[in-house]
């Protein structure tokens, strides 16, 4: 039986920026670091989460980068988590929407679009 999921993909052209980007800046640890050919397999723990992220792109996948992440990212306030990762340089689409429920937008280096919300 299917327990969990157990990381989602996130595509980079550039493996080393995104793993500062979702460590230094994010503040996810990384669980795996290990050569996969000419790439990096590289696996991130979320703090609190059972779900990781995964920094590789998959070979004849790479016109993913950039696009909008088919997720959501949970936090417990977004407000404070919006002008904690703006003070990051964190590059948002806009302030955060409070209704019907709080919501932001954010981009990695990569341009990939990503959807934080709270409840």
């Amino acid at each position: 039986m299917i327990r969990k999921l157990n990381y989602v993909g996130i595509p980079t052209r550039n493996q080393d920026r995104a793993l500062e980007f979702w460590t230094e800046i994010m503040g996810f640890r990384i669980t795996t670091d290990r050569p996969v050919n000419d790439k990096r397999w590289i696996e991130l723990a979320i703090p609190g989460a059972q779900t990781g992220l995964l920094l590789f792109t998959p070979e004849g996948h790479e016109d993913r980068i950039g696009t909008f992440f088919n997720g959501s990212l949970g936090c417990d306030n977004v407000e404070y988590e919006y002008d904690r990762l703006r003070a990051k340089g964190v590059k948002f689409l806009g302030p955060p929407v409070l209704e019907p429920f709080p919501h932001v937008y954010f981009e990695d280096p990569d341009g990939n679009t990503f959807f934080l919300s709270s409840r």
